[in-house]
């Protein structure tokens, strides 16, 4: 009797997470095609008329703050955070209006410019498709977790056109563990965002192919990805310390408007900085194969690593939608190329830039979200022939996860030994 209970849960579990996983599917690939199309169409407009940059992200994030105000009566969006503490606490719950208030504010927030990415709102709103099919308690009221990683798992497939990263990063970053119910949960949900991309012909982020890797990189690679550990961990420190000023400015039309105005003066100066800047890693990488080495390439392309956070945190801080996964994505991905350009140049060596662009991007996601697996395979998947890059891909994740692991205990270490201060566990 009792394993005929657990078979019927089980059934139920398998049912529930395929109905979450279609409309999570849904969502991310209707967020995903909508904002690429109206931000791209918006960036094109926009370079006729510089100007229109300053005023941009303005229009976004102040239509973000009266959606807020006005429809979703005033209640934050917090990002991944929500979802933690819905896990953590048995009587939390994602509310339902948490679907359309990420859908819109990610949208609003990429196509005005606002330098972060969908990602993180997918991730949310999909999440609150799986709480709520968990709250309907007739039909599978015991599996909170595992309907909500089906959810984030489908919308990170669609997003990326991985099912194993969307997988991985359900396990991974969400759960934090994997037990028979969450497995079935997230396995059922990639396998139909697999379907999907089979039936609709999924195309890669970028259209770069991969053909080869050099084993002499390795050591070069090594180093690039202890370079990316500093990148995340100080991207890391800028949203925390932006985000803490702009908490402190109690009223709400200046901080709206200052931190909308810096984005977009930040985008008026460098248009590669736009929404979720994926557009511009086409570019840079064009533009090194047919220009030869220049110092105001190469201070362009540092810029870019080293304001790609500082615009993105601003827009978050600003009240935008998003988080640190496009932002990361790039700001690896131009470290990698300029780490290669460099390298190249000075050491006359003939390394692929492209190769070393995937592992920058991988690197840094790694050490941003800790979860080396699912950035190895998201990454993989961003171009046709990733995989061939696996293997220095997948060692550069986990080098990157523990050098920042290693820098941020290093730095709270110092801080107590210079200020004595008793950090609480």
């Amino acid at each position: 009797m009792r394993k005929a209970i657990i078979r019927f849960h089980y059934f139920k579990l398998i049912i529930v997470s395929i109905i979450v996983a279609v409309f999570s599917i849904l969502l991310a690939d209707s967020l995903k095609k909508v904002t690429g199309f109206y931000e791209d169409h918006i960036l094109q407009k926009a370079s006729n008329f510089p100007l229109l940059f300053v005023l941009l992200p303005t229009i976004g994030i102040t239509a973000i703050y009266f959606l807020r105000k006005y429809l979703f009566k005033g209640k934050a969006n917090k990002g991944i955070k929500e979802i933690y503490q819905t896990i953590e606490n048995r009587r939390d719950e994602l509310p339902a209006y948490k679907i359309p208030s990420h859908y819109f504010n990610g949208f609003l927030t990429v196509i005005f410019g606002g330098s972060t990415g969908i990602e993180v709102s997918t991730v949310v709103a999909t999440a609150a498709i799986g709480s709520a099919a968990y709250k309907r308690k007739s039909i599978a009221n015991i599996y909170k977790t595992e309907l909500i990683c089906a959810g984030v798992a489908a919308g990170v497939a669609t997003l990326f056109g991985s099912p194993l990263a969307g997988f991985l990063f359900a396990v991974e970053v969400i759960a934090k563990k994997l037990t028979k119910t969450i497995f079935i949960s997230c396995a059922c949900s990639a396998l139909i965002a697999w379907g999907f991309m089979f039936i609709f012909d999924h195309n890669t982020l970028f259209n770069f192919t991969v053909t080869s890797w050099n084993f002499h990189a390795v050591p070069y690679l090594i180093i690039l990805s202890i370079l990316s550990g500093f990148v995340a961990v100080y991207f890391t420190k800028v949203v925390i310390f932006l985000k803490d000023r702009f908490g402190k400015i109690n009223n709400n039309f200046i901080r709206v408007n200052v931190g909308a105005i810096l984005v977009g003066l930040s985008i008026l100066c460098m248009p590669q900085l736009y929404g979720d800047s994926y557009h511009a890693i086409p570019g840079l990488l064009n533009q090194i194969q047919h220009q030869p080495f220049t110092i105001n390439f190469v201070l362009l392309l540092l810029a870019i690593v080293i304001l790609k956070p500082v615009v993105a945190s601003l827009t978050l801080g600003a009240g935008g939608d998003g988080g640190v996964f496009a932002p990361s994505i790039v700001s690896g991905a131009v470290l990698g190329m300029l780490f290669a350009v460099m390298i190249n140049h000075f050491f006359n060596t003939q390394f692929i830039v492209l190769n070393f662009a995937l592992v920058g991007a991988a690197s840094a996601l790694s050490a941003a979200i800790h979860a080396p697996l699912t950035s190895a395979f998201l990454t993989c998947s961003l171009v046709p022939g990733g995989y061939v890059l696996f293997i220095p891909i997948i060692i550069a994740c986990f080098i990157a996860k523990y050098s920042a692991q290693f820098i941020c205990s290093y730095t709270v270490y110092s801080y107590k030994g210079a200020y004595k201060v008793k950090l609480q566990p």
